[in-house]
C-alpha cells in the first residue's frame, strides 16, 4: 500500500507547483502594464488583423465621438441616409416637396377678351369693295393668242360671298402654227379675234389658310370660285383681205377659280384661271366674188362652233375702305 500513497502524494505536489507557476506568470504580466492616470492618453487601437474577428474596429472619427459623452455607443446613422436609386426614399422626398397648402379659393373675374380659341383672320372682306385691275392671256388657242387688259369691281356681302362686274379689252397676236399651216396647206386658217367682253360675276370663298416663308413671315391666302354670265364681241379675220369681215355678239357664261394672297390690309395679289364659254361664228369656206361676197351674206352662211376660251389672269386688288375692325369676340 505504501508505494501507492507515494505516487498519489507526488502527483498532488506536481499539480500544486504547476498552479503556482501559472499564477506567477499571470501576475508578472499585469504588473508590466502601466497604470492609467488622469492625464494619460487613450492607447492607440490595435493594428488591423491583430485582434480577434469578433472585435469592432474603431476609426479616428469614432474615437472623437467617444470623448464627446456618448461612451460605449456606436453611431449607425450612416445607414439611415437615403441610397441613390431608392424608390421609397424618392417618393417620400417628392411628397414632402410637393406639399400643397390648402387655403381659401379666390375667384378671378373673366371676360370674353381672356378666352382665345382660334387666331383671328388677319384680313376681313365683309362690306368692303375690291378693285381688281388685271392682265390676262389665252391658254388653249394655238392659232391666235389674245392678251387682255381689264378690271373687276366686286362688293363682299359677307366674308365669303361677293357680287361684281368685270370688263376686258382684247389684243390679238398670231402664233407660229398660223404661218406654218398657211405655208404647208397653201391656205390661210379660219380664225376670229375677240374685241371685248363684260360679265356679272358671283364669288364664293370656301378655302382659307396660311403658310410661312423661311420661318420668318406668315402669308395668308384663300381660294375663291367664280361663276357669272356676260356678253362679248368677236370679229372674223378674212382669209382674203378684199372681202369684208363681220362681227358676232356673244353670250358668254364663265366659271373659274382664283387664289388670293394678302400683303396688307388694303392690298392683295390675285392669280386665277377663267373659262369663257360661247358659240362663235366663223367665215364660210366657199367665199368668192359670186358667193358670200358681202358681210351679211357671209354671216348668214357662217359656220358655228362651240368655244372654250380659257384665260389666265393676274393682278393686284385694292380694298376700300383700306382698314377694318372686328365686331365679334375672339
Amino acid at each position: 500500500m505504501k508505494p501507492l500513497r507515494m505516487r498519489a502524494y507526488h502527483r498532488s505536489v506536481f499539480l500544486f507547483l504547476l498552479l503556482c507557476g501559472g499564477l506567477a506568470l499571470t501576475g508578472g504580466t499585469s504588473q508590466a502594464q502601466p497604470k492609467k492616470g488622469a492625464g494619460d492618453k487613450k492607447p492607440a487601437p490595435p493594428a488591423p488583423g491583430a485582434g480577434s474577428g469578433d472585435e469592432i474596429e474603431m476609426g479616428p472619427g469614432d474615437a472623437a465621438g467617444a470623448g464627446s459623452g456618448d461612451s460605449g455607443e456606436i453611431d449607425m446613422g450612416a445607414e439611415d441616409k437615403p441610397v441613390a436609386g431608392d424608390l421609397s426614399a424618392d417618393m417620400a422626398a417628392a411628397e414632402q416637396t410637393n406639399v400643397v397648402k390648402a387655403g381659401p379659393v379666390r375667384k378671378t373675374p373673366l371676360s370674353w377678351e381672356d378666352i382665345v380659341v382660334v387666331v383671328r383672320k388677319p384680313f376681313l372682306k365683309a362690306h368692303r369693295t375690291e378693285l381688281f385691275p388685271m392682265l390676262g392671256t389665252t391658254m388653249n388657242d394655238n392659232m391666235v393668242r389674245h392678251y387682255t387688259l381689264g378690271g373687276e369691281l366686286a362688293y363682299y356681302l359677307t366674308d365669303v360671298l361677293a357680287i361684281g362686274v368685270e370688263g376686258q379689252y382684247y389684243v390679238r397676236g398670231f402664233r407660229e402654227p398660223f404661218d406654218l399651216v398657211a405655208r404647208q396647206a397653201r391656205r390661210l386658217p379660219t380664225v376670229n379675234q375677240y374685241n371685248w367682253s363684260a360679265a356679272l360675276n358671283f364669288h364664293y370663298v370656301p378655302v382659307y389658310g396660311k403658310f410661312a416663308i423661311f420661318d420668318r413671315r406668315l402669308i395668308t391666302w384663300e381660294v375663291a370660285f367664280t361663276a357669272g354670265i356676260g356678253a362679248g364681241q368677236s370679229e372674223v379675220i378674212p382669209r382674203d383681205t378684199k372681202f369684208p369681215g363681220f362681227t358676232n355678239f356673244l353670250i358668254m357664261p364663265n366659271a373659274g377659280a382664283n387664289m388670293r394672297f394678302f400683303l396688307a390690309k388694303w392690298l392683295t395679289v390675285n392669280l386665277g384661271v377663267r373659262d369663257y364659254l360661247f358659240i362663235d361664228k366663223f367665215e364660210p369656206t366657199n367665199r368668192d366674188i359670186m358667193t358670200n361676197a358681202t358681210a351679211d351674206q357671209a354671216k348668214s352662211n357662217a359656220d358655228s362652233a362651240f368655244i372654250n376660251n380659257v384665260m389666265f389672269q393676274i393682278g393686284f386688288s385694292f380694298w376700300l375702305p383700306t382698314s377694318f375692325e372686328y365686331t365679334t369676340f375672339r
